[in-house]
């Protein structure tokens, strides 16, 4: 999951939640849990998903997989 790779990305996603959700965040090593299907916020979803392309992921799992 991109999010992690990306500090930035992450910061963003941590301070956006809150406005989207009323439920509290339960993240794990590559996913992000809702307990029932009508708490998920869609649009901060959506928008958390145009925000890192494919080549943007491999670049920055590439970079540190050669650490």
């Amino acid at each position: 999951m991109g999010i992690y790779a990306d500090p930035a990305l992450l910061d963003w996603f941590l301070a956006e939640y809150p406005r989207h959700s009323s439920q509290r965040l339960d993240m794990g090593k590559s996913c992000i849990r809702f307990k029932k299907i009508h708490e998920i916020p869609l649009d901060l979803i959506g928008e958390l998903i145009t925000k890192m392309t494919v080549a943007q992921w491999i670049q920055l799992y590439e970079a540190q997989f050669l650490k």
